[in-house]
């Protein structure tokens, strides 16, 4: 009787509380683990959307640049633009820029517009001060050109980007614009324009918006 007694003890199962006990520190290793494994993904997501939006603001820069030195080139040899004839060429498209940015131009700025974290991102700040380049066909774009251009960041679009139509016309910029600050016209002194590249969209894991951008100053010709 005395041997059954303790094979009895030794095959008995764990109690109700030990059961309770493993369960709960299993549950908190998975929790634990799952929480580090979304922190990982969100912070990989983040990282490649700041690449890609990188890449649309340096597209953005490389253009604006390309359209100046096609405008220096121009103003050099003394070529004159005709902006109602229907054909364009980089430097009348730097020209137009010009002219938008001028005072009393549409885009006419004194200073760019405060930038940075916000409860939310307003793309743009003022649609009728700011404006985009099609990289593609290298084409200033405005409001006036293309009233829906500026758009807010969706779903759809997960990150800052120009949307494309047929025929490589832009469609849209999901989050993204450039706002132009040019210099006071003093005498013959050479000018210049900042170009403030703006991007800025709502992250996973975050409640508050990125921002990213950049500004590209450029000098133009005064006789």
């Amino acid at each position: 009787m005395l041997t059954f007694n303790k094979t009895h003890r030794r095959s008995a199962g764990d109690t109700l509380i030990e059961v309770l006990f493993a369960i709960t520190i299993f549950s908190f290793i998975v929790v634990t683990a799952l929480s580090l494994m979304n922190q990982g993904v969100a912070a990989s997501q983040r990282s490649l959307e700041t690449t890609l939006v990188r890449q649309q603001i340096d597209g953005q820069a490389e253009v604006l640049r390309f359209l100046h030195q096609s405008y220096v080139q121009a103003y050099q040899s003394g070529q004159t633009f005709n902006l109602t004839d229907g054909v364009s060429s980089p430097a009348e498209e730097y020209y137009k820029i010009i002219q938008f940015v001028s005072p009393g131009g549409l885009g006419s700025r004194t200073y760019a517009s405060p930038f940075g974290a916000t409860a939310k991102c307003i793309i743009p700040s003022d649609v009728n001060k700011d404006f985009v380049i099609n990289p593609v066909a290298a084409k200033f774009t405005d409001v006036k050109v293309n009233p829906t251009v500026f758009k807010q960041e969706t779903d759809k679009y997960a990150y800052p980007q120009l949307v494309y139509g047929t025929g490589n016309a832009l469609a849209s910029s999901q989050g993204m614009w450039v706002e132009a600050v040019r210099s006071p016209v003093v005498g013959t002194t050479a000018g210049y324009i900042d170009f403030h590249i703006r991007a800025c969209w709502n992250v996973i894991g975050s409640d508050v918006p990125m921002n990213l951008g950049t500004i590209v100053r450029l000098y133009e010709p005064r006789t």
